[in-house]
């Protein structure tokens, strides 16, 4: 009888198995990308121009505006420590909720909780690098576990909603700014930090699809709603921290260059920030194609909802 057994899965394979398999052939890590012999490099920028525009800011010279970028690669790694540790619980929770019948769901979505860990532990390494080389403390809104614990109060749907949105946040700014960006000098570990997040929440994409699906067609038309509109806070939520961020930015940008800014000059970084912030954290991934998709299959009023929203702050 030999070569007559077939897996079950062997002429279609699992969605979940697949993406399991996939999350295999990542793999990078942490001490690879940063480490004592291996450091930040203070005469470059860290982010790209596109997502900090700290050269919209007339009022600073060359000097400070790169001073400010490097403060906004800081505000970078403790907003995605924040999003990191909603997610892990966020995941752990629809583990228990879809049981462990369906092994390949469970393997690809610890693995995914696992995968999770590791990015805190990255974005951690690299805030130590960061306090190390940097000179000055910086200022940054309130615990990330704290803020997390409020999220994680919210609808699971709204969460893993939250969750998709920031996934699809992280593809576009390295797609989109980082690979194949010639244009930029940009510090190279920075870069591969970008680079290796993004290889794996590409993965990670599809399995909140997954989920987010699976989840609604469960709840109903009624309580998906509600959903929506829970998610919707959640959004706010973020937008005021990252409002609080912007205005703690300013604080250690004054502290590192030692000045003090005017009152017009005050104005003009909060403004220019401001959009930054929206764009770089919130628009990116509300306005993302794939996610305005996932949302009006769930949801059509919804993506309404969000296409209208994120215009408001484009």
């Amino acid at each position: 009888m030999t070569g007559v057994w077939q897996s079950k899965t062997t002429a279609q394979v699992h969605p979940y198995q697949k993406v399991w398999q996939d999350a295999q052939k990542v793999n990078w890590q942490v001490h690879d990308l940063i480490n004592p012999t291996r450091c930040l490099d203070f005469t470059k920028p860290f982010l790209p121009e596109s997502l900090v525009r700290t050269e919209d800011i007339e009022c600073l010279n060359p000097s400070e505006q790169l001073t400010l970028n490097h403060i906004r690669g800081c505000s970078y790694l403790h907003l995605f420590v924040l999003v990191e540790q909603f997610i892990i619980p966020m995941v752990l929770e629809q583990v228990k909720r879809l049981g462990f019948d369906d092994i390949f769901a469970t393997q690809a979505l610890l693995g995914f909780a696992e995968e999770e860990g590791k990015h805190i532990h990255l974005f951690q390494e690299f805030a130590t690098a960061f306090e190390a080389g940097f000179g000055y403390p910086c200022d940054r809104m309130e615990s990330t576990a704290a803020m997390a614990a409020k999220i994680l109060e919210h609808h699971p749907l709204s969460v893993l909603l939250l969750t998709l949105q920031f996934e699809w946040t992280t593809q576009s700014h390295y797609l989109e700014s980082v690979r194949n960006n010639d244009e930029e000098d940009l510090d190279l570990c920075f870069c591969d930090l970008l680079r290796c997040h993004w290889l794996e929440e590409a993965q990670h994409t599809k399995l909140d699809t997954l989920l987010a699906y699976d989840l609604a067609a469960r709840l109903g038309t009624d309580v998906v709603e509600l959903a929506i509109e829970d998610y919707l806070k959640l959004v706010h939520l973020l937008h005021d921290a990252l409002m609080e961020q912007v205005n703690l930015d300013l604080v250690n940008l004054e502290r590192a260059v030692d000045r003090r800014f005017t009152d017009s000059e005050r104005q003009e970084i909060l403004e220019v920030q401001q959009q930054a912030y929206r764009w770089t954290f919130l628009c990116s991934g509300l306005t993302h194609s794939n996610f305005i998709r996932v949302l009006g299959e769930i949801s059509p009023s919804g993506k309404a909802k969000v296409i209208e929203l994120a215009k408001g702050w484009s």
